[in-house]
């Protein structure tokens, strides 16, 4: 495996880099992973809607961890339950998309502040949406 900033990695071998990176030191690699893993669903998988739903929703395990440690980073939980969100929605998963949207709303109350750089970017994977 190639080291993070030796070269240019593919989001796969980013993927491969930051689930190693977590089992040593999760918090600075939680975020990274869930961005990651949201990525390469979109990117890699797109048209395998089982596959980016199984990688979104290791992101949103990685996510749940984060803000388990840290609960400064709600936003990041948020943005990646509605990543969830838009594959369960595509996919008519309703029963789920609506457990999804309903721990949103939870989260969501009192948590309106600004999207930090990390937090956007995993918006913009899927194209122009709400923040």
């Amino acid at each position: 495996m190639a080291l993070l900033g030796s070269q240019a990695l593919t989001v796969r071998q980013e993927v491969a880099a930051y689930r190693v990176l977590v089992q040593v030191s999760p918090l600075p690699y939680l975020p990274l992973l869930a961005r990651a893993l949201c990525a390469y669903s979109r990117q890699e998988f797109a048209d395998q809607p089982d596959t980016a739903l199984a990688l979104r929703t290791e992101a949103l395990a990685a996510a749940r961890r984060m803000y388990s440690l840290d609960p400064g980073r709600v936003q990041l939980l948020i943005v990646v339950l509605k990543a969830c969100r838009l594959q369960l929605a595509a996919m008519g998963r309703q029963e789920e998309l609506e457990a999804v949207q309903r721990e949103i709303a939870l989260l969501d109350t009192g948590h309106r502040r600004e999207l930090g750089p990390l937090e956007y970017e995993i918006t913009l994977l899927d194209g122009p949406r709400e923040r």
